[in-house]
């Protein structure tokens, strides 16, 4: 009697898990119910809250836990994006629309993992001048890169206005300089993936952040900020890093004054008061920081979250030291190439340079109108992103005592919808990434693409997982702090020498400081 009794609760108990639902997951908050996409391949977790509303009293303060529930909370639709204005035209959303409630994250999990799977983790920072952007954006898609036995996370995070305002009150309110509310989200992010990610078959143990532009300007943040130090064991940045001036590098001689300008514009408005301000409508807030210019409201150094310049950290080999993988596109800034020729090009360098335009120019020659449009193109995205991302990886290669891993996208796109002519432009990469090139509308797709497009999901998944890009099938990538070799990632995919030190070195001594 008690083996039959035994053998039927046994029996009962297989029938149970084999019943369960695999699109039901609990959470530290609660259940959630999820779907699947790419016919069943992959399961999706959408629209899940990592933090509190930013909204009345929390507006403008470090995001607070996620409140619980009760009951099943549907996970089948993306949360709202993080309010902000039409910033980008090739920025198109699957979400419900812009609000103060967009603190929300999403999984995507190969359909066969398991709980006790322990796939790494790969966490997706969203770019777009930490001003635009979600991460319902279709070209960041987790259709496909799970396939790659991996679990996906992309995340909203506050922007603009709303993520980085730092003003008198507000420093006076939080004991200390305030502001870089957007990359505290991302900390809290990363720590729901601590608490969560094991029951979609991520392995906590196993996290690599990665993002392109913004995305990688917090990437290099993160590894600076101590707030972040081991919530990630690896990092991938895309085209940008904090080691730039382009989204305001924070420089701790300037918090006051920068505090003291937005509190005197938050005046402007007629709010008398943080609770005045913070009962604006956040129409009227976007709207009169729509206003301000550029740079907007960039990261600040508010004594907590970062201490020093970003550049001081890598310094001084305080970043956190993992590995990391990071390049950029060829035509980052196609811009300055209208209409460029030999002339133009030699009035260009004695204007910027002066007396060492004849050193600039043997670094980005103009002997022809052909040869005049390249290096106006090179210098353009030097000034814009690339530089700015050739200081991080030499500074992580100089003091972060872990393995780096550079290289240059070079294939140059098929025109398409909001992107005409043949260019890597910046942001082409986040499609071949992730496997989504038929996200972009109007391309017409090459072979060669979407070979190079494989690969490259290949050696980034191959990081996440162990820290190395190399694998079966795929051309050798070298190490750069080790060998000095660069991957050129075009129609085919080679390994070379870095044959661009010297310039970089020309422009660390010689950069103009006024440059848009």
């Amino acid at each position: 009697m008690a083996c039959a009794l035994a053998a039927a609760a046994l029996t009962l108990g297989l029938s149970a898990r084999a019943g369960a639902d695999p699109l039901t997951v609990k959470t530290m908050q609660g259940k959630v119910h999820g779907k699947t996409i790419n016919d069943g391949k992959v399961r999706a977790f959408l629209g899940l809250p990592y933090a509190a509303p930013p909204v009345g009293e929390l507006r403008w303060k470090p995001p607070e836990p996620a409140a619980k529930w009760r009951g099943m909370r549907d996970a089948t639709q993306y949360g709202a994006r993080c309010y902000q204005g039409h910033i980008y035209d090739d920025m198109v959303f699957q979400d419900s629309g812009p609000s103060e409630d967009c603190l929300f994250l999403n999984v995507f999990t190969p359909a066969t993992a398991k709980a006790k799977s322990k796939l790494p983790v790969m966490f997706w920072i969203h770019g777009g001048g930490y001003t635009g952007g979600s991460a319902s954006e279709p070209r960041h898609n987790g259709d496909f890169l799970p396939l790659k036995g991996v679990v996906l996370v992309t995340i909203n995070y506050r922007l603009g206005v709303f993520g980085f305002l730092a003003t008198t009150d507000l420093a006076k309110e939080a004991g200390g300089p305030a502001g870089n509310y957007g990359l505290m989200d991302m900390v809290a992010a990363l720590h729901w993936v601590h608490d969560n990610i094991a029951k979609f078959g991520g392995d906590p143990g196993n996290v690599t952040i990665f993002g392109e532009s913004a995305g990688s300007f917090a990437v290099s943040t993160l590894m600076a900020a101590a707030p972040a130090h081991g919530l990630f064991q690896k990092a991938i940045g895309e085209s940008g890093s904090a080691l730039s001036r382009i989204l305001g590098e924070p420089d701790a001689s300037s918090t006051t004054e920068r505090e003291q300008k937005e509190q005197a514009w938050v005046e402007s408005l007629g709010a008398k008061s943080l609770a005045e301000l913070r009962a604006m409508p956040a129409d009227a807030v976007l709207a009169a920081a729509s206003k301000q210019g550029e740079p907007g409201f960039p990261t600040v150094i508010d004594g907590t979250f970062l201490t020093e310049p970003v550049a001081d950290t890598y310094a001084a080999g305080k970043q956190a030291h993992v590995p990391l993988l990071a390049g950029w596109n060829r035509d980052e800034n196609a811009g300055m190439a209208r209409d460029m020729t030999a002339e133009k090009w030699k009035e260009t360098a004695e204007k910027l340079f002066g007396e060492h335009a004849a050193e600039f120019l043997s670094y980005y020659p103009g002997d022809t109108d052909e040869q005049a449009v390249r290096s106006a193109i090179d210098y353009g995205s030097d000034v814009f992103i690339a530089f700015g991302t050739w200081r991080w990886i030499d500074a992580q290669t100089r003091t972060g005592d872990a393995p780096v891993y550079r290289y240059h996208f070079e294939l140059a796109a098929p025109p398409s919808k909001f992107h005409q002519g043949w260019y890597a432009f910046h942001s082409d990469d986040i499609e071949y990434v992730f496997g989504t090139l038929d996200t972009r509308p109007g391309a017409e797709w090459r072979p060669e693409d979407r070979k190079l497009s494989d690969e490259m999901m290949d050696y980034w998944t191959n990081f996440a997982k162990t820290g190395d890009p190399n694998g079966a099938g795929l051309p050798q990538w070298p190490r750069f702090d080790k060998d000095g070799m660069i991957l050129h990632l075009d129609s085919e995919t080679t390994a070379g020498p870095d044959t661009t030190h010297a310039r970089y070195e020309f422009l660390t001594k010689w950069m103009p400081k006024t440059r848009r």
